[in-house]
């Protein structure tokens, strides 16, 4: 049986070579490697386990008795970088799951995005999205999702390439925080982590999947930038510009992401270098900018440009940027996941467990006063400002350590995790297997559609498609050019923001300007006034379109125009309906 001492309030210092304690007998004892290491002091109460290699005691005389330490039985220390990864994988795989269930999940951009996938992956052999469509290779920043998407359906299905592309792009995120972590404190830590529930958020929910991947790219931007601050600068400035280029071509918020970044990082870096001249470190600080120098003539040259008059400012709406960080579904999942993040930090922070680092400040400061100034709109880009709160997230929990190298805090940080991630995957997986009976019916609707048909998306309700649920509905009609090779006209096709657009003398019926489709009344009004100049592009939608589907209808709504339309399927949500040509003509 094992012989236990404790030292109460006493200082132990610990140093090479062999430790002794006296005792009523003498126990010579060697120091094990990780306490020789350590030249930590020691106080307040120790306790130490221990096995004698040889005990011999004699009444009335001091006997020696020679004693090894062994390994304590309660070791202190971290995650190891291999168990970090091991974590990373199993819970990022975790997290996933509603992805990998759902082929087609009910993101608001997301299926019209896959719809140009579609068509950049087999218009070379489909006649009729060459009938329709064109893919014009331009200098374009918002590409990545056209480049990489469409190269991998050529091994899989489009569905399949959307949801590796989705997986890649959490990957990404919550790999780029723990690489900055790593930057800032030398080892890997698990308490990035705590990110993965909120890769569920409502700017995902909006399915702006480009602006989401340059997340993660510029999160690894600027762990490459701490990792090679102190290395030589040729080679620091050539990483940058490559990550500068590659987030070009993701998204342009995305590239500003980058720069916000680096400023918090060369402002603290100028701040806490005083020994340096103040030459050298303005010189040092205004040359961080100089990898960001081809942007101007790429910018220039790219029909984005064209939409640099697109600017609106709105200062209604800044506190929902911030709620869209934890926002989904579900309010009270979102404030209790809220709720039990602050109350472990400021338990950690009360017990000095939990730090920030000063660039993670200066991350609070520098984005704080550029999400105030952002406007809403910019280079025709809806919800600018709105997408900055989660990268920020991203970003500054990037920099705060959180010392495990007591067993109890190690096990409540992985209990912590694992409640959060279960919660959210369950709110999401839920409420998504509720929303794909919609979306099934919609996709078995669209195979009653005769394949090269002409679309023309309609509303019931105007107002509707800003709840979390409806969002899956607002480019749902994009189904039918993946299944049905048709042209809808909500396709997004807009000069300066794709590369795809429609071909003469389709391009006149067909949104072009990322706008609201007309309700059902307005089409009313363009059937019995069909000469009026300001119908838009539904104008004599008698005789140019094949199908009209209308969204966000009752599920027993009338047929609108029984005289133009014949209902073809009657969903919940949602009605499609044959153009009677014929009839149209003869009126």
């Amino acid at each position: 049986m094992g012989l236990r001492a404790t030292a109460l309030g006493a200082i132990l210092f610990v140093r090479s070579g062999p430790l002794c304690v006296q005792v009523p007998f003498r126990l010579i004892c060697e120091v094990p490697p990780l306490i020789r290491r350590s030249a930590d002091v020691l106080s307040a109460t120790a306790t130490i386990d221990w096995l004698p290699t040889r005990s011999v005691y004699r009444r009335g005389d001091m006997t020696t008795t020679t004693v090894n330490f062994a390994r304590p039985l309660r070791r202190a220390t971290d995650f190891s970088g291999a168990q970090t990864a091991v974590l990373f994988l199993v819970f990022t795989l975790m997290v996933s799951i509603p992805i990998i269930t759902q082929p087609l999940p009910p993101l608001e951009d997301y299926v019209n995005h896959l719809g140009r996938m579609q068509v950049i992956a087999t218009i070379g052999g489909d006649p009729d999205f060459a009938r329709f469509y064109q893919i014009n290779w331009q200098i374009i920043p918002n590409l990545v999702m056209d480049l990489v998407v469409p190269a991998l359906a050529k091994v899989m299905n489009i569905y399949q390439a959307g949801q590796v592309f989705t997986v890649a792009t959490f990957m990404l995120m919550v790999s780029g925080a723990l690489a900055i972590n790593r930057a800032l404190y030398g080892r890997w830590s698990v308490l990035p982590l705590v990110l993965l529930p909120l890769l569920y958020n409502h700017i995902f929910l909006v399915g702006v999947m480009n602006y989401l991947f340059g997340v993660g790219v510029a999160l690894w931007g600027l762990a490459f930038w701490l990792w090679l601050r102190d290395r030589a600068w040729p080679l620091r400035f050539v990483v940058s510009t490559a990550v500068v280029l590659v987030l070009f071509f993701c998204h342009l918020c995305a590239l500003g992401l980058y720069g916000v970044g680096l400023l918090a990082i060369e402002l603290w870096w100028l701040w806490q270098k005083p020994e340096r001249p103040i030459g050298w470190r303005l010189v040092d600080f205004v040359a961080t900018g100089v990898p960001f120098l081809p942007v101007a003539p790429l910018l220039l040259k790219s029909p984005t440009w064209g939409l640099k008059s697109e600017f609106f400012w709105e200062q209604q709406g800044k506190i929902d940027g911030l709620i869209y960080v934890i926002e989904v579904y579900s309010d009270i999942v979102a404030f209790a996941l809220a709720a039990i993040v602050v109350t472990a930090a400021a338990w950690a922070v009360r017990h000095r467990l939990l730090r920030l680092h000063p660039i993670g400040f200066m991350l609070l400061g520098v984005g704080g006063f550029v999400y105030l100034i952002m406007p809403r709109v910019m280079f025709a880009t809806y919800l600018a400002d709105q997408r900055l709160p989660i990268a920020l997230a991203f970003m500054v929990t990037a920099c705060a350590h959180l010392e495990l190298r007591h067993r109890l805090v190690r096990r409540g940080f992985l209990a912590l995790l694992m409640t959060m991630v279960v919660v959210r995957v369950i709110e999401v997986d839920v409420n998504w297997a509720t929303l794909s009976s919609a979306t099934t019916e919609l996709r078995d609707s669209f195979k009653r559609i005769k394949r090269g048909s002409t679309v023309l998306v309609a509303y019931a309700d105007r107002s509707a498609g800003d709840e979390a649920r409806d969002l899956g509905l607002v480019h749902a009609a994009c189904i039918a050019m993946i299944e049905r090779s048709a042209l809808v006209t909500t396709a997004f096709t807009v000069d300066g923001k794709q590369i795809m657009h429609v071909r003469p003398p389709f391009n006149e019926q067909v949104d072009t300007e990322d706008g609201t489709p007309p309700s059902v009344e307005q089409l009313l009004v363009a059937a019995q006034r069909p000469e009026a100049e300001n119908n838009g592009y539904w104008q004599s939608w008698t005789t140019k379109f094949d199908y009209v589907f209308v969204l966000f209808s009752d599920p027993e709504a009338d047929n609108p125009a029984p005289e133009y339309l014949t209902l073809v399927h009657g969903g919940e949500r949602f009605q499609l309906y044959r153009v009677n040509k014929r009839a149209a003509a003869k009126r």
